[in-house]
């Protein structure tokens, strides 16, 4: 006897790595949160998330067929690598895609970044949802933005739209390569928060960085530094895409109440048109939510709308860029008992 078909969702954290099996509508059937043993490695990370995947479907789907696997990653994944990916030592190396389709032969698969996933699971079912265009902003163990125009996850050419990580800190970086600067990312994220607040008589993570900065003079001024810096960049995202609203996820957003009245205030003051910033409906899970709606949409077949074909969007059929896969419209799919 065959039980009716499932979807799994792999998310491919910095930190952890997320798993779900769901039914075709989305429904969850089984779910698991595990450490991605990255200080490991990349190939103990990757093994580590497919074992994990393989365990719950093992567990929650016994003679079920699985028909399709959505996967979102740090880094951006291409069938045979991972580019912009220093998270984790040699992701880069991985090949990526072509390691999936062996790990779940038969399944039909998509894959894209963390970031654009969590957009479309926000623009689909979340706090994005009818907001045109809009802004996902990731603050987790690294830094990432997402934009959506019409439901719509804007990729880029390389599929790198949005990875504001790289983008310049000061005019002195003009014209150096990124070895020679300091980079966003180095500056504001989870990983230079852990950073920049430890010392070798002290390490710390972002959380006690948050946690302990009410007693600590230094902290308190880290974290005012590195929110402004912030402030800074999302202000000129905003002026560029003029967007209906901003949602915000990622594990930094456990410190919201210190982190959004300074992001408000700066939008405020230096956008003419400001736009609502809300913090996203699924703050911590919305990279996975994202890639079971890339494994639902596989498996159901939902026509996607072709867009014109655009310098900046548009890649042939069988380009194996996986970004391309978050490029879809949001549909009438429901998804249920997910967060």
């Amino acid at each position: 006897m065959h039980n009716p078909p499932v979807v799994l969702g792999i998310d491919f954290g910095g930190t952890k790595i997320a798993a779900a099996v769901c039914d075709l509508a989305g429904n969850k059937l089984a779910s698991a949160v595990v450490d991605s043993r990255g200080e490991h490695g990349a190939r103990a990370a990757f093994d580590h998330g497919v074992r994990t995947a393989k365990a719950l479907l093992a567990e929650a789907a016994v003679n079920a067929r699985l028909v399709a696997v959505g996967v979102a990653t740090f880094g951006i994944p291409f069938e045979d690598r991972v580019e912009l990916a220093p998270v984790i030592s040699d992701w880069t190396h991985l090949e990526f895609g072509s390691e999936l389709r062996a790990a779940f032969p038969g399944a039909a698969l998509r894959f894209t970044t963390d970031a654009k996933a969590a957009a479309q699971a926000e623009a689909r079912w979340g706090a994005l949802a009818n907001a045109d265009p809009a802004v996902y902003l990731n603050l987790g163990t690294g830094l990432a933005a997402a934009i959506v125009i019409g439901g719509r996850v804007l990729t880029g050419r390389d599929g790198a739209a949005g990875e504001i990580g790289y983008n310049l800190r000061e005019l002195a970086d003009v014209a150096r390569s990124d070895g020679h600067r300091v980079m966003l990312e180095d500056m504001v994220s989870g990983v230079a928060l852990q950073r920049r607040a430890s010392k070798p008589d002290r390490q710390l993570t972002a959380a006690d960085v948050f946690d302990r900065a009410d007693a600590e003079a230094d902290l308190d001024d880290l974290i005012t530094a590195v929110v402004d810096e912030l402030a800074f960049h999302l202000v000129n995202v905003a002026i560029l895409v003029n967007p209906a609203k901003i949602a915000v996820g990622g594990g930094m957003t456990r410190s919201w109440d210190r982190i959004e009245p300074r992001l408000t205030e700066a939008l405020h003051a230096g956008v003419p048109y400001p736009p609502e910033l809300v913090l996203a409906h699924f703050p911590h899970d919305a990279p996975l939510l994202g890639a079971v709606a890339l494994a639902v949409d596989a498996a159901t077949r939902i026509p996607r709308p072709q867009p014109t074909p655009a310098p900046d969007s548009a890649h042939p059929d069988g380009d194996p860029r996986s970004v391309t896969s978050v490029d879809n419209a949001a549909t009438t799919t429901s998804i249920g008992n997910l967060s």
